[in-house]
C-alpha cells in the first residue's frame, strides 16, 4: 500500500468486472495534494510520485464483533460504495464532503444524513482527485490497525485519536451533522 504498482481511479474500476476483487482486504486512499482543502494537514503523510498523498485506510469487511452480525462486505462492494455511495454509509465520504464544504441534509424525519443531490458533486470530485489501492487479506483489521498506528493518516478517526487533526475533523463533522438536524 505504500509503494503501489497502480493507484486506481474510478474510471478504471467502474466498468471492470474483476476489480476491485470480491475478497476481504485493506485499502489505502491517496488524494491529489493540490486539490485538498488547506485545512487538511499533509506534511507528515506518505507521498507517492509527488502528486498523490496517502490520507486514509479502511477495510472490508469490518472487524468481527460478538454483538453484530458478521459483515459480508468485500473490497469490491466497499470501494464502489466509497466512490458512488452516500455519506450515511461511508465515513470517508462524510469526511470529504464536510472538508469540501458540502452541506449535509436530513433524509426523511429521522437522523439519516447524506449530501442529498450534492452526493454527485462529491463523487465527481473523488473521480478526479482520489485514487485507491488495496491488499487482499483475511484479517484486514490487523493491517489497518498497524497502518493507523504507524502512519500519518489525518482522515482516519477511529483508532486515531492521537493524530493532531482528530479533534478538528471530529468537530467539523459534528457541526455539519448538528446543522443538518436543526
Amino acid at each position: 500500500m505504500l509503494s503501489p504498482a497502480q493507484l486506481c481511479a474510478w474510471r478504471s474500476l467502474e466498468s471492470d468486472d474483476d476489480l476491485p476483487p470480491r475478497r476481504p482486504g485493506t485499502y489505502a486512499w491517496y488524494f491529489d495534494r493540490a486539490a485538498l482543502p488547506a485545512i487538511v494537514p499533509i506534511g507528515g503523510a506518505h507521498p507517492t510520485d509527488g502528486r498523490w498523498v496517502l490520507l486514509y485506510v479502511g477495510i472490508a469487511p469490518a472487524k468481527p464483533s460478538p454483538n453484530k452480525v458478521p459483515s459480508r462486505k468485500t473490497l469490491r462492494s466497499r470501494l464502489r460504495f466509497h466512490f458512488r455511495g452516500n455519506a450515511r454509509g461511508s465515513t470517508l465520504r462524510l469526511t470529504l464532503g464536510c472538508l469540501l464544504g458540502i452541506e449535509l441534509v436530513r433524509v426523511g424525519s429521522g437522523d439519516r444524513l447524506t449530501f442529498g443531490d450534492s452526493e454527485s458533486v462529491l463523487s465527481a470530485w473523488m473521480a478526479d482527485h482520489a485514487r485507491v489501492c488495496w491488499v487482499e487479506g483475511e484479517r484486514p483489521w490487523e493491517l489497518e490497525d498497524h497502518a493507523i498506528e504507524q502512519l500519518d493518516l489525518p482522515l482516519n478517526l477511529a483508532g486515531n485519536q492521537r493524530h493532531p487533526f482528530h479533534g478538528t475533523l471530529s468537530a467539523l463533522r459534528r457541526d455539519a451533522k448538528a446543522r443538518a438536524l436543526r
